[in-house]
């Protein structure tokens, strides 16, 4: 790889490793650029992560270019090509000759082949916008491709959100996320915390979201764990989306309240923040490394009433209830995170949501057993895929009629109704879209235990 640009020797590096060996984007790039500088790792990341994403498109398009099936490469010349098509048709920074260059530079140091790579990506310099603009999107199989998603979820998504929505956060899928931060309140709030960013060597321009306080938006890149402020507890990463369930749960101080499938801890610190570390959260985790991270967490954030329990969420939690709030954020498809990770929409499969169903209907029901009478249940995911969410709900009402749906929309106490997202079931439950709220997608639904 003698004379190729670092951020796209270490792409070609963690793109093979995830092609050919199921890494994770992630994990293989933070392997692999550790050497990089800021700006070459920032790049490297672009690379990776769009590269990951546009797979489907790049692969229709080296067919029509190769003339051959992209499964019929080998590996390494299929590496090379999917990060030059990327970068010469979505980046548009560096000249087309030095991104053909270095293709072909690292498609030799896999073996044979490379002059496919040259003539492929010289005919993509000059063919490829058109052949992207014929691509079209009037049919989920169309829109997959163009979109590059598996069929499954364009042809789930035209049907549960309709035409246009589907499109957009098809479209949506592929640009850049949202960057927010929740501030720690048991260490500052946003306003102080937007404050102290600002005055750093590079200052972060940042806003706080006036429907959720302790959000702050992000308007550009930012070394999260780098910073001094996030050693010290001052703030997690988090989308706003994901702070609606402990918003919507509203606990109080003093309170008991169990958060089933707790880890990473983000929504734990939450509620132990919102309860001014008043009170007992008991944060389930049956991973023992995730309890191990989640636990970490706890002190980092001083979110000293957060008490870790390793179990198993899917069964009742002997002599530990009732709970005056039960927080059940249980393992879903992940349909909503898609912005943020780039190979998840490869990963997930339609035959995975039916066996996730039946994961959460378990956990929904060992939560709901542990909520005192008058007590408060939220079931929430990050996942855009009514099986995991509205037909989740009606099926729990079905067989536990001691349990009212809230109507979140129409609710009294302003700090309990939701300001993002918009209702559906009736009003009753909360949908946030990436294309239309700017943050993750997350179905969020409250439930009162009589």
């Amino acid at each position: 790889m003698s004379g190729v640009a670092p951020a796209r020797a270490c792409a070609y590096k963690v793109l093979r490793r995830v092609f050919e060996r199921g890494a994770y984007a992630e994990i293989a790039l933070r392997a692999e650029a550790g050497s990089l500088d800021a700006r070459d790792r920032a790049l490297a990341m672009r690379l990776v992560y769009g590269a990951v994403q546009r797979r489907a498109t790049l692969d229709y398009l080296i067919e029509r270019l190769a003339e051959r099936a992209a499964e019929r490469l080998d590996a390494p010349l299929l590496a090379a090509l999917r990060l030059g098509l990327y970068e010469l048709l979505y980046l548009r920074g560096a000249p087309d000759h030095a991104v053909v260059a270095d293709a072909v530079e690292l498609a030799k140091s896999g073996g044979r082949g490379h002059g496919l790579v040259n003539a492929v990506l010289r005919r993509a310099a000059r063919e490829g916008q058109k052949l992207l603009a014929e691509l079209g999107e009037e049919t989920p199989e169309r829109a997959a491709i163009a979109h590059s998603h598996p069929l499954w979820i364009a042809r789930l998504w035209w049907e549960y959100l309709g035409v246009a929505d589907a499109r957009a956060l098809l479209a949506c899928d592929n640009e850049p996320g949202e960057l927010a931060l929740r501030a720690n309140t048991l260490v500052n709030d946003a306003a102080d915390l937007a404050r102290e960013l600002g005055a750093g060597a590079h200052p972060v321009a940042a806003r706080v979201d006036p429907a959720i306080a302790e959000a702050l938006v992000l308007a550009g890149p930012f070394d999260v764990h780098g910073s001094p402020l996030w050693s010290a507890g001052a703030f997690v990463a988090q989308s706003r989306a994901a702070m609606l369930p402990a918003r919507i749960l509203a606990p109080r101080p003093g309170e008991r309240v169990l958060d089933l499938c707790a880890a990473p801890g983000g929504k734990s610190t939450q509620l132990a923040a919102l309860m001014e570390n008043r009170g007992e959260v008991v944060a389930v985790e049956r991973n023992p490394r995730r309890a191990g991270d989640l636990q970490r967490a706890v002190r980092r954030l001083r979110a000293d009433c957060v008490r870790v329990v390793l179990a198993d969420a899917t069964r009742v939690l002997d002599g530990e209830g009732p709970f005056d709030r039960v927080l059940v954020d249980p393992p879903c498809s992940g349909l909503g995170t898609l912005q943020a990770r780039a190979d998840l929409r490869w990963r997930v499969t339609a035959e995975h949501v039916p066996q996730l169903a039946s994961t959460q209907s378990q956990i929904l029901a060992a939560g709901a057993a542990a909520v005192r009478p008058g007590g408060v249940l939220v079931y929430s995911t990050c996942t855009i895929s009514p099986s995991e969410n509205e037909r989740q709900i009606f099926s729990f009402l079905e067989s536990n009629p001691e349990f009212d749906l809230d109507d979140l929309w129409g609710a009294r106490d302003a700090a309990d109704s939701p300001q993002l997202g918009a209702s559906v079931m009736d009003g009753r439950a909360v949908l946030t879209l990436p294309h239309r709220d700017r943050t993750a997608g997350f179905f969020v639904a409250r439930l009162h235990r009589r």
